[in-house]
């Protein structure tokens, strides 16, 4: 028994020194893991998933069009911010940053998650025929949004495209308290995602 015990404490030794001396290698993967971005390319349309409050997913909307990727950016609103849509505050927000309205399309929801704004989007997007979307969102969430809007639609091509965020990045994400928050929580609903909870 004590062979075993001592067996088991040397290895918690050897994994903890492991640990420390490529733990940030073990932490950069694990951010790079969430970020599966795509760089843009031509498409019918672009579509700006809602749940940011930097302002960044709609810039990068704007950004889609100005360069020629696409002709307009549906962005996504659900209902809730002081008695708003989202897509109510942020063309305002990208107007103010130098886009013009006409750049973008309302969409108004009511989904409470990237599952149900996927599902949402899908119909929307048959709607106005579009086959290939580049799908914008924060780095961090494109491996899941891409997952559940192809689940959604796996008929329409989806290119993921990120926006930057502030305090994420795959590579020193745990340097300050938001990307630590921003990664945890992006985990939980990953995991959550794929236990379908």
């Amino acid at each position: 028994m004590k062979r075993i015990l001592r067996l088991i404490g040397l290895a918690c030794l050897a994994g903890a020194a492991i640990g420390a001396v490529f733990h940030a290698q073990v932490l950069a993967a694990l951010g790079a893991f969430l970020d599966n971005s795509e760089a843009p390319q031509k498409a019918d349309v672009a579509f700006v998933l809602a749940g940011d409050q930097t302002g960044n997913r709609v810039l990068r909307g704007g950004e889609l069009v100005r360069d020629g990727y696409v002709p307009k950016a549906v962005v996504s609103g659900p209902y809730g911010l002081y008695g708003f849509n989202e897509c109510d505050l942020a063309i305002p927000y990208a107007q103010k940053s130098g886009y013009p309205p006409s750049y973008f399309v309302r969409f108004p929801n009511v989904a409470n998650s990237t599952h149900e704004e996927a599902a949402a989007a899908a119909k929307e997007l048959r709607e106005i025929g579009a086959h290939r979307v580049l799908l914008v969102t924060s780095t961090f969430h494109t491996r899941r949004a891409g997952n559940e809007f192809r689940s959604a639609a796996p008929e329409i091509a989806f290119i993921v495209v990120s926006a930057p965020d502030r305090y994420f990045t795959a590579n020193g994400w745990w340097h300050n308290r938001e990307g630590r928050k921003t990664f945890l929580v992006e985990w939980i609903k990953t995991v959550g995602a794929w236990l379908h909870l």
